[in-house]
């Protein structure tokens, strides 16, 4: 069955409406927005949670929206096995929710970032990695005040057994531990990252690193 995309659209999204371009109109996927309020996915089989400041970003970044009513679905669904993306805020939310393990904290220069940074591919044997090449070098946009992930020993050490580590900043600008820019959970079919691949997806805008990321993902529903 083709992919057919959901981008969950929560009160402070402000990357909802460049997901649905790069998805809609690069990656020519099927392609809908999703309001927090709702309570089915529909026929979706593809989630995304985007990037922004969802309500606010009081309490915690991702606390808020994770107790909005579509999570409730969005969880079901990922714990059913179904394939969702959540890309800075969104994976924020993802963490809130305990669908990915660890937190984001505050950037270690207590300052919001937003600049190009580089990536290194550490594991393309992904779904969500499998155009790019082993230890390829991308080059993806970030901007958070709130991307320092870390987790306990314990749970590093998982990751790191398990593969689940897709991507590391190459100069890590944040203070994450062990370079970590991206995750996958245990069984794969969920991610969480911090840097914008659809910021990174047409010439117009400076780079296609992030194009291989969208397309990686539309082609393991074929």
């Amino acid at each position: 069955m083709p992919a057919k995309a959901g981008i969950v659209v929560f009160p402070g999204s402000n990357c909802d409406n460049d997901l649905y371009h790069v998805m809609k109109n690069v990656i020519k996927a099927d392609t809908e927005f999703l309001w927090h309020k709702d309570g089915s996915i529909g026929d979706r089989n593809l989630i995304f949670l985007p990037g922004g400041f969802s309500y606010g970003d009081y309490l915690r970044c991702g606390a808020i929206a994770r107790f909005s009513p579509i999570m409730k679905e969005v969880i079901r669904f990922a714990n059913n096995g179904g394939v969702v993306v959540g890309i800075c805020n969104g994976f924020q939310v993802l963490c809130e929710a305990g669908l990915l393990p660890g937190a984001l904290l505050v950037n270690e220069s207590l300052e919001f970032i937003c600049k190009t940074v580089t990536l290194k591919v550490e594991n393309n044997k992904s779904i969500f990695t499998a155009d790019y090449g082993i230890k390829e070098e991308i080059n993806i946009p970030i901007a958070h005040g709130e991307g320092n992930y870390f987790c306990d020993d314990e749970t590093l050490q998982e990751l790191i057994s398990n593969n689940q580590i897709l991507f590391t900043y190459a100069d890590n600008p944040n203070g994450s531990l062990n370079n970590i820019a991206g995750i996958q959970n245990k069984e794969r079919n969920i991610v969480g990252l911090m840097p914008h691949p659809e910021r990174a997806s047409e010439v117009e805008l400076g780079g296609t690193d992030g194009t291989k990321f969208f397309q990686s993902i539309v082609a393991s529903f074929d």
